[in-house]
């Protein structure tokens, strides 16, 4: 049986360790009885706030490196173009803040 850790600290604040076979066990080893209605929510709970920041991770892995943009800029700068701020607007574009 796999448990979902992640669902479990969040649901039961009072649990350290969570061990498959098992369950929940609190900081002195006593065994901490599970309900999995509240687990589900926790999860959820997770979940949104996961999606809710997403488009950072999406960015980060879309934007070209730092000397690159810096490369962009002073090309830019020097032809009077505006490759970085088109490369920033479309990454942004393509993975916009959510609501």
């Amino acid at each position: 049986m796999s448990l979902d850790h992640d669902a479990i600290y969040k649901a039961y604040p009072n649990v350290v360790t969570v061990d498959d076979g098992v369950g929940g066990l609190d900081k002195d080893g006593n065994s901490v009885t599970l309900e999995q209605s509240k687990i589900d929510t926790a999860r959820t709970e997770l979940n949104t706030a996961a999606a809710a920041v997403k488009y950072k991770s999406d960015r980060s892995s879309s934007f070209a490196s730092v000397g690159d943009q810096l490369d962009m800029q002073y090309w830019d700068a020097v032809n009077g173009t505006t490759t970085w701020k088109d490369h920033v607007a479309k990454v942004k574009s393509d993975y916009p803040k959510s609501s």
